[in-house]
């Protein structure tokens, strides 16, 4: 008897020991992928047709075929946050239809969802009082049409009719567009947590797409349609201690582009996984633009130095593939005397577990 009840308890440990957790961001409760108690992810998918198939996840993952048709792999561990990642299948990467698609690396990618563990509550719903994100059409002179931009608004937004929010006005990657901050990047429950805590000012975000054709047109969308048209209607603080501007990635180039000259509307920089190229690029004549914002900065150090309140430089440690353009510009801004504050994350990489955890610091900095 003694033996039949050791044998059922080892088997109940066994199961809970390797039970596996559907991702959240799998489509009508599909089951796959599947994340272990180690992180790793289990994915299947049925294709009998199929000659090859891969996981790509940062790292290629190949997919094991049964005799019924059905592919299955188990990653190595990930780490907690989101990760895109697509199915190669015959050479043809695809999204996968278990999971749900995120609009990152110019197409529909797959997510995933990797589990914070439960004491690390930043990036995750709090039972805490909650603001709201407003999809808002606005007029482009930039782009001659309708454009959608994203605005978090605090909880009590509407109660306080008098009261006046500063803001962060804060772009995308390149291959991301407005929903970047707000779907991948949880700017929302970021906010909502560090102001429930008193970490963080009540304050507005604005996430709006920066894809229109290049420095000089980004610098007109900012300033002559995104500024204007969310001070003329919501209840933005429109002085430039309670404006932030903020990007990741090409979002970062933009960031200095506009921000570095424009120190009097803009009192706080944040700048994340990026900086300057360091080496000759077709892009976007960014080797013009670099040479004239580092020509600012020696020019203007001292007026710079006066106005900002933070400027905030970020990367994603030396597996960033900005992290070289980071250090090399730092270097310059060292050199011209330019003040700023520089963070390194543990994070890891060119990907949104950093940049969730830029904004989760950049925003307990800013309006104070």
């Amino acid at each position: 008897m003694k033996k039949y009840l050791l044998f059922n308890l080892c088997i109940l440990f066994s199961a809970a020991t390797f039970s596996q957790t559907p991702a959240e961001t799998n489509i009508n409760k599909s089951g796959y992928p599947k994340i272990m108690p180690d992180n790793s992810v289990e994915f299947s998918i049925k294709a009998p047709e199929a000659h090859k198939i891969q996981v790509d996840l940062g790292q290629k993952f190949d997919m094991v075929k049964s005799a019924d048709g059905i592919w299955t792999v188990t990653t190595t561990p990930q780490s907690p946050s989101i990760h895109y990642y697509s199915l190669i299948v015959d050479g043809l990467s695809v999204a996968d239809p278990s999971s749900e698609s995120f609009y990152g690396c110019g197409r529909m990618m797959s997510c995933i969802e990797i589990p914070y563990v439960k004491q690390d509550t930043r990036f995750q719903v709090q039972n805490v009082a909650h603001g709201d994100i407003r999809i808002v059409r606005y007029y482009s002179n930039v782009t001659k049409s309708w454009r959608v931009m994203y605005i978090y608004t605090p909880a009590g937004y509407d109660k306080n009719m008098d009261k006046k929010y500063p803001v962060i006005y804060i772009m995308h990657g390149g291959g991301e567009d407005a929903r970047g901050w707000v779907q991948q990047g949880r700017s929302d429950i970021i906010l909502d947590n560090l102001i429930a805590e008193g970490k963080a000012k009540p304050m507005m975000l604005v996430s709006f797409d920066a894809n229109v054709g290049g420095f000089d047109n980004v610098k007109s969308e900012i300033l002559d349609n995104v500024i204007p048209f969310v001070e003329n209607n919501f209840k933005a603080d429109a002085s430039a201690d309670s404006r932030a501007l903020a990007g990741l990635s090409m979002g970062g180039m933009y960031t200095l582009y506009v921000g570095v000259p424009n120190t009097d509307k803009f009192h706080h920089l944040g700048v994340f996984s990026s900086g300057w190229f360091a080496q000759r690029t077709s892009f976007m004549s960014a080797d013009k633009e670099r040479d004239a914002n580092y020509s600012y900065m020696d020019n203007n150090s001292s007026l710079m130095n006066n106005n900002l309140k933070n400027f905030f430089i970020t990367i994603g440690g030396k597996e960033d593939i900005a992290y070289g353009n980071c250090q090399i510009m730092m270097q310059h801004l060292n050199k011209a005397g330019i003040k700023f504050e520089y963070f390194d994350s543990k994070a890891g990489g060119h990907t949104w577990p950093v940049w969730r955890e830029d904004l989760y610091l950049f925003a307990q900095k800013i309006f104070k």
